[in-house]
């Protein structure tokens, strides 16, 4: 992720990866002009040596220090003088983390934030996390990948909380785009023979597990679960008035486990048993 970077006097001198979409790169600069060139990620910043001399030449800002935080957003374009020698501890952040954590601690969901553009920040929780929470471990070793990831995602969540800007209204009150629920209603309906799962839907529809019955139960009046139960109690009755179709081949066609399953189904919502049903009819 740190390809972005360019500079002759910049070296990287310690790099890691940790779960996908994170990694952790310490780099050295002896005084050297640098670019940071339109990035597929943003960058968390942590200067731990120098930064005095350091001006950010795009906006002339000035106070660098150490325990001074920089927050780079993907994309972004800046150009730095350096000099003097300087060390700095960078985060890279694929911008679907940021995404993800947003919608699922916050209710924000994708397109509906951006992160600030911070230069020469002043956090102490920021600095102490990555000080102490993320430098001193070994980025190498799997038993230090847990206490990283959790450090790491820690930032994330401050960032989020304290540094996102231009929060736009939220539609958590109109539940899911008209989009979305088209494409849900499609996909359930093509898939009523299916044990379909909270965990399908949700990716279906591209949101996470818990936004998702969240968002669903604002649009439809009820949970995922209920939805699909009655509409395979409708797809039942156009299948019953088949009389070449055994009450089995019903319940398999609508996705019931089994006969049972969906007689005792059928008849708690209809008040009468799929066979029953079928006479009346």
């Amino acid at each position: 992720m740190s390809e972005a970077l360019t500079g002759t006097g910049a070296y990287l001198e310690r790099a890691g990866s940790l779960s996908h979409g994170l990694s952790l790169a310490v780099w050295k600069n002896d005084g050297y002009p640098t670019d940071y060139e339109w990035p597929d990620h943003h960058t968390l910043s942590l200067y731990l040596s120098g930064g005095d001399k350091v001006v950010r030449e795009d906006r002339k800002l000035s106070g660098g220090a150490p325990g001074k935080i920089c927050l780079l957003p993907a994309g972004h374009l800046s150009r730095w003088s350096v000099g003097a020698p300087v060390r700095m501890l960078h985060l890279y952040i694929a911008p679907t983390i940021i995404e993800h954590q947003a919608l699922d601690c916050f209710g924000i969901r994708q397109g509906a934030f951006e992160l600030k553009d911070l230069t020469f920040l002043d956090d102490p929780s920021i600095a102490m996390i990555m000080g102490g929470g993320v430098l001193p471990f070994d980025w190498g070793d799997r038993s230090d990948r847990l206490a990283l990831d959790s450090a790491c995602h820690l930032l994330i969540h401050h960032i989020i909380k304290r540094h996102v800007g231009d929060v736009r209204s939220q539609i958590d009150h109109g539940g899911l785009s008209p989009r979305v629920r088209r494409r849900i209603c499609d996909f359930i309906e093509a898939s009523l023979e299916l044990p379909l799962t909270l965990d399908q839907l949700a990716s279906e529809a591209r949101l996470s597990k818990f936004h998702f019955a969240k968002m669903f139960r604002v649009s439809f009046g009820v949970s995922p679960h209920r939805y699909l139960m009655e509409r395979r109690r409708q797809r039942a009755k156009q299948l019953l008035r088949h009389d070449n179709l055994t009450l089995a081949d019903v319940a398999l066609a609508c996705g019931f486990a089994s006969q049972s399953h969906f007689t005792k189904a059928f008849k708690a919502e209809c008040g009468v048993t799929p066979g029953e049903w079928r006479k009346t009819r």
